[in-house]
């Protein structure tokens, strides 16, 4: 099968459309016709090798599976013995591994029913992004004010949606070219980071793959108001931005403000309660670009410059 393969730690060149064998799925495993797989900062960390910690999980040398790719939307091809939930024809999205490929496997518990309003290509869009969005901004109460940072992309786009759809009043930070965008999502108020600085007391800051110092977000924050960390991008070579993620967690016992940095994980409930969201018509999901199999390398590589809107999506016919 066609897939995209990458055999050491790199920039995005360091990838390449090759053949590689159909995976052969276990008992418990799901072997899934990819139709779209979404584009995160997963694959981004797995393409560099960085932070070099992260090498200790998916290899020292080199990328223990050489074919990338979390996100996925397609079809069941078929299941191992111990699958009883899915059978082949049904049509899933979630999270998978080695998903740029014609072909890849899913563990049953992180697959769900793919909403049925979605094509493929948005359906992808949602797994990883989504989830994490869900768990980052949890329950929120009518009226509460709202500071989605970094609200125009994958994450963002999300979030956004999730707690303006939850009642809060959502001030989102973001790029001028993507204001526009987290407009349409559901902000009532957007700072665009490279004309304004960040203003305001708010009861939830989601914090998205940001930099700011601790002692800013802090000052924004009501004083039981919560602040949640979402992703591990900058920082140093070794530790990336999970140093400050451990921060947080090491002085949250000793404030009134909730402090929190959740490691995600997709699960079928959680693409459950997305679906619900999203056939209701609460959420949908912000396909910025959408490329080829073949061009894998190009939409990681606009990943990383941040200047796209929404979430990136490869397809395969």
């Amino acid at each position: 099968m066609k897939a995209i393969v990458q055999d050491e730690y790199g920039p995005p060149h360091t990838m390449h459309l090759g053949e590689v064998p159909i995976p052969a799925p276990g008992a418990g495993d799901v072997l899934i016709r990819v139709r779209a797989a979404g584009v995160d900062y997963g694959v981004w960390h797995l393409m560099t090798g960085l932070p070099l910690i992260g090498r200790l999980g998916f290899g020292l040398r080199r990328p223990r599976n050489r074919v990338p790719g979390m996100d996925v939307a397609g079809v069941v091809e078929s299941v191992g013995a111990k699958v009883t939930a899915f059978r082949p024809g049904d049509e899933v999205y979630g999270a998978g591994t080695g998903t740029y490929a014609q072909f890849a496997l899913a563990r049953p518990s992180k697959l769900a029913r793919k909403p049925a309003n979605l094509s493929f290509t948005e359906a992808a869009a949602v797994p990883v992004s989504g989830v994490t969005a869900l768990q980052a901004v949890g329950q929120v109460t009518e009226g509460e004010k709202a500071l989605i940072i970094g609200a125009g992309g994958g994450v963002g786009s999300f979030a956004t949606q999730l707690a303006a759809a939850g009642g809060a009043h959502v001030t989102a930070v973001c790029s001028t070219a993507k204001a526009d965008l987290v407009r349409s999502l559901g902000a009532k108020a957007v700072i665009d980071y490279t004309r304004e600085p960040l203003t305001g007391t708010y009861d939830l800051i989601v914090d998205i793959a940001g930099l700011r110092p601790m002692a800013q977000l802090r000052g924004l924050l009501a004083e039981r108001g919560r602040l949640v960390l979402v992703g591990g991008e900058g920082g140093g070579r070794w530790f990336g931005g999970l140093s400050r993620m451990l921060t947080v967690r090491l002085r949250a016992p000793f404030t009134r403000q909730r402090l929190d940095a959740p490691i995600s994980l997709t699960r079928t409930a959680d693409l459950d309660a997305l679906r619900d969201l999203i056939e209701s018509g609460a959420v949908r999901p912000a396909v910025g670009r959408t490329y080829p199999l073949a061009q894998a390398a190009a939409a990681v590589r606009d990943l990383a410059a941040g200047d796209a809107p929404g979430k990136l999506v490869i397809t395969l016919d």
